[in-house]
């Protein structure tokens, strides 16, 4: 069953570092939106893409296209 409500988690190989996002991956069926978030600002801005957008940044990311943090 879906539901409105996100439900966020970030990558289990966050290290609590401070510099991780959350994803609510729940709404994808539902909504067709990704919602992504800063994990030490929960209540602020939430940036929604498309899940397509988000499977590019993921693989950017998994390929190193960003860099090392």
């Amino acid at each position: 069953m879906a539901t409105e409500s996100p439900h966020w988690f970030k990558s289990s190989y966050s290290d609590n570092g401070g510099a991780c996002i959350e994803v609510a991956a729940n709404l994808v069926a539902l909504r067709s939106v990704v919602p992504v978030r800063d994990s030490k600002d929960p209540g602020g801005p939430v940036l929604n893409t498309s899940p397509a957008s988000f499977a590019s940044f993921v693989e950017g990311v998994k390929a190193g296209e960003f860099g090392t943090v």
